[in-house]
């Protein structure tokens, strides 16, 4: 029988918290430089980009990684970590786990772009492959954790990945206070299994927040609506989002979307090229497809945006054959 932990912020099944979002603030401030805030006019309204893609990693997803990894025990740290990711999440896991000297295995899709695969693995990590259509990488994950002992980094169904991927919340709030503007009000996040989603919603606690999925992979959005979670329905449906292909969300994060009333939003294969172009022409941001989607949303007219709105372009791990294709509008 696992021993839980005396201290209830080091207990894996506690809920994510402001007060533990804050903390991992803390963290993220003292380890990386804030990313930029930038404003883009869009029909007459100033919406303001939050760009994760300059992170190291390329994405948010460090912001999680570096808040987990930091909170394991020596113990656990001596064993190691396993991660569930498509790219992004893996990488900011192997970045983390190689700063800290601890040994990282990735379970990732045989299909995840070459970029990503290679960059997990030149950061240190060891990747084990498994098929998105047939097999559960949860299944593969549990499987190598049972044989190691290695703790669980999960990339979204996780206490300490929301409250680490809600601090981007949180810059961005002081970020617009410097330019004397009270909010946001409004939050348009690229969203997969709900991590950066569910982070977001308890950071800023007054701001109304819409998650952003791709078409066929709009898990998510029904679950709001449905009020239950339902999971993706054909894992095979095409999508240049790999960041956003997860098959089912968490209770965890479904718990805090649906208490701060998130609504979800669709956006179409184009609607996502045409807000990759944009990126690249008026923000000079090199933007992968996964995140682009809050862009999307709100320049197709499917998010109206607010008096401060808060749009996530949450990473730029694209492979470059797929870029230029993209910008050259095939």
């Amino acid at each position: 029988m696992t021993q839980q932990s005396p201290d209830p912020l080091l207990r894996p099944d506690r809920a994510p918290s402001l007060s533990g979002i804050e903390r991992a603030a803390e963290k993220v401030a003292a380890l990386l430089p804030q990313t930029p805030l930038l404003p883009l006019e869009v029909d007459g309204e100033t919406i303001w980009c939050k760009a994760e893609c300059l992170q190291p990693v390329g994405a948010f997803k460090i912001r999680g990684a570096w808040h987990r990894l930091t909170d394991l025990t020596d113990e656990q740290r001596a064993a190691g970590v396993v991660g569930v990711s498509s790219g992004n999440h893996a990488q900011g896991v192997a970045w983390a786990a190689r700063r800290l000297g601890i040994k990282a295995t990735i379970v990732m899709p045989s299909n995840a772009p070459a970029l990503k695969l290679a960059a997990t693995r030149k950061l240190g990590a060891e990747v084990v492959l498994y098929d998105r259509v047939t097999e559960s990488r949860d299944a593969v994950a549990a499987k190598l954790i049972a044989e190691s002992g290695r703790t669980l980094v999960h990339a979204y169904g996780d206490p300490w990945i929301i409250e680490g991927q809600g601090t981007a919340g949180i810059e961005a709030r002081a970020q617009l206070a410097e330019r004397g503007i009270e909010g946001p009000d409004k939050v348009v996040a690229c969203c997969g299994g709900g991590g950066l989603t569910s982070g977001l919603a308890l950071a800023l606690p007054d701001a109304e927040i819409v998650a952003v999925e791709p078409e066929g992979w709009d898990d998510v959005t029904r679950s709001l609506a449905a009020g239950e979670i339902l999971a993706v329905e054909d894992l095979a449906y095409p999508t240049e989002c790999d960041a956003l292909q997860t098959p089912v969300t968490y209770p965890i994060n479904f718990a805090v979307m649906q208490a701060r009333g998130v609504r979800g939003v669709v956006v179409t294969r184009e609607e996502v090229r045409d807000a990759i172009r944009l990126a690249f022409e008026r923000l000079h941001l090199v933007l992968e497809p996964g995140g682009a989607a809050a862009l999307a949303a709100v320049i197709a007219g499917k998010v109206a945006p607010g008096k401060a709105t808060l749009v996530t372009l949450s990473g730029g791990n694209v492979d470059p054959q797929k870029y230029a294709e993209i910008l050259a509008g095939y």
